[in-house]
């Protein structure tokens, strides 16, 4: 692997710099060298190990971009998972309203897709998004003056979040 990375960097150094006459970037990159990972033959362990290379557009530079061990035991993450959708299949089978979950759980999803829709909408009128920032902000100065300011109307601040709480709680 470390060597794999040391000839990497040597023929990263190699690359002829462009000249600034240069109109585009790109034209004058060479492609990158194959760079092959070390098999498991090589090695005298049963695990192996792989890097793969991403050349980044601003400079000529390799960088590392992703190294992924492997070894025997991943054979048995694979049962894990079995196991995992098989335990899941049972749960699901053992619900007695299944429409209501699908219900609760897909409300938020097009709540939040609904809502996304409303928003890009406001976005495209051209003043909107701006008279809605005023009036954030607004209505942020008007609350940090009347609720957290002074320490008699924190207090009632907080006094009025226990009675929320209490209410909602039921006690």
């Amino acid at each position: 692997m470390a060597q794999a990375y040391a000839a990497a960097r040597v023929s990263s150094m190699a690359v002829p710099r462009l000249s600034k006459k240069s109109k585009s970037l790109y034209s004058q990159v060479p492609a990158l060298p194959y760079v092959s990972p070390r098999s498991a033959s090589s090695s005298s362990t049963s695990a192996s190990a792989s890097a793969s290379f991403k050349h980044s557009s601003g400079s000529n530079r390799l960088t590392l971009f992703q190294i992924k061990a492997s070894s025997s035991e991943e054979s048995s993450g694979s049962t894990e998972v079995g196991e995992g959708f098989s335990d899941l299949k049972e749960k699901w089978d053992a619900l007695e309203d299944k429409y209501m979950l699908i219900l609760y759980g897909g409300g938020p999803i097009v709540a939040l897709w609904l809502s996304s829709i409303v928003v890009d909408a406001i976005n495209s009128v051209p003043l909107l998004p701006r008279i809605t920032e005023l009036v954030g902000l607004g209505y942020t100065g008007w609350f940090v003056y009347r609720y957290l300011l002074f320490k008699s109307s924190r207090k009632e601040l907080a006094a009025e979040i226990e009675a929320l709480k209490k209410k909602i709680a039921g006690s």
